[in-house]
């Protein structure tokens, strides 16, 4: 089978992105061996990160056979490398945006769809008895500036409407008894979320899809999906598994060609080593700019990953066009713990057929455009970065 082809440089899917990750210091990767000949399952699920763990463990416990497959081994990607925010999100597009494209309704039901996927991440904690460093109670939203303040306390209604809770307003003499005190102008606390270790939540998805009856192997690269008269054939280095169906969970570390339906609907930056010592300066000036009073605190942990994003800012999570029982999840913005979670229980279904029994709303089943420019769609990303900062400035 072909090489993969990846949009990043060689070291970002190497081990220095997470060489001094705190989280990996606290979970051992385990014992995920590798696929060792050919064999046979009804659904096979490229990526163990949240998504594909979720997708497994729903499907194991309804009685589908699944196989997993990954190049590293389970959350060894951004599942295992983030902030650890269970909260809402999932795109980058505003409400009004969505809105604007695909109706009021279909707004409204994205919301509910963003509180289901929070809450689907606490029921899965609470049902599986995870031990997962569960803490904190809702997302605080700061503000920078005072203009952003004023914009939050206008959008607090929005929030009541849209997921149905009270946000709490914090005005700026408020902020210091509520522990916030810094260059901040105000804050809201939206009481939905909560925050976790990424990876000790991965790591139980993984051992309970496993219980369930999943099969999962690390150090498997999937090479190849060969379409079949009963389904799917993948290829790994060392084996290979036949499908009746198959779903690429990869998200930001997907491949253009695997399958070629993937090319260009995620993008990349650059990760080199002059890349990553300007970013890790740069959020030291941050941090010490925002708390102060903690520029004495060394930072002995630093780490990075990819964070996938759609042309359209929306996530994805459906079938894939032209591949009978092909299925993909991707692009959450950087809120992979819920929507990514969310996203597997939505495959899960749609693989047996079946309409979810939660919110799917038109703004995540739309299927997602391309970049242009193909490989070199990294060019376009500079400057969008640039204008968000000068955004915010």
């Amino acid at each position: 089978m072909t090489d993969l082809a990846r949009i990043w440089e060689p070291k970002a899917y190497g081990p220095s992105p997470i060489r001094d990750c705190w989280w990996a210091d606290t979970v051992a990767p385990g014992d995920w061996p590798a696929l060792d000949g050919d064999t046979t399952t009804d659904v096979a699920i490229v990526g163990a990160g949240f998504t594909g763990l979720s997708a497994a463990l729903h499907l194991a416990e309804a009685g589908v056979g699944v196989t997993v497959l990954d190049a590293q081994h389970p959350f060894w990607g951004a599942s295992g490398r983030n902030g650890g925010f269970n909260c809402l999100g999932g795109a980058k597009a505003s409400h009004d945006e969505i809105a604007k494209k695909f109706g009021q309704s279909e707004m409204l039901d994205y919301a509910r769809a963003e509180r289901a996927a929070v809450e689907t991440v606490g029921r899965l904690v609470d049902r599986l008895d995870l031990d997962v460093d569960r803490h904190s109670d809702g997302e605080t939203m700061l503000a920078h500036r005072p203009k952003d303040f004023e914009h939050m306390r206008k959008r607090a209604g929005q929030i009541k409407e849209l997921y149905g809770v009270e946000p709490t307003i914090i005005p700026p003499e408020e902020l210091a008894q509520s522990g916030l005190n810094g260059p901040f102008h105000g804050a809201v606390t939206n009481p939905l979320g909560f925050a976790l270790n990424p990876r000790k939540y991965a790591r139980g998805l993984a051992h309970a899809a496993r219980d369930a009856g999943a099969a999962i192997h690390g150090h498997s690269a999937v090479t190849g999906i060969e379409p079949r008269a009963d389904g799917y054939r993948l290829h790994t280095a060392s084996g290979t598994v036949r499908a009746k169906k198959f779903i690429i969970a990869t998200n930001g570390y997907s491949s253009d060609n695997l399958p070629s339906w993937m090319a260009s609907r995620y993008p990349g930056l650059s990760h080199t080593d002059a890349t990553e010592a300007t970013i890790q300066k740069k959020i030291r000036a941050d941090f010490d700019a925002m708390f102060p009073a903690w520029r004495h605190v060394e930072t002995p942990h630093y780490w990075s990953g990819f964070v996938c994003i759609s042309r359209d800012l929306l996530p994805y999570a459906g079938p894939i066009p032209g591949m009978e029982g092909g299925f993909a999840a991707f692009a959450y913005h950087g809120n992979g713990v819920s929507m990514g979670s969310y996203s597997g229980t939505i495959l899960a279904d749609l693989v047996q057929g079946r309409t979810p029994s939660t919110p799917y709303p038109a703004p995540m089943s739309h299927t997602p455009r391309r970049f242009p420019l193909g490989r070199f769609r990294r060019l376009l990303m500079r400057p969008a970065y640039l204008q968000y900062a000068l955004h915010d400035l």
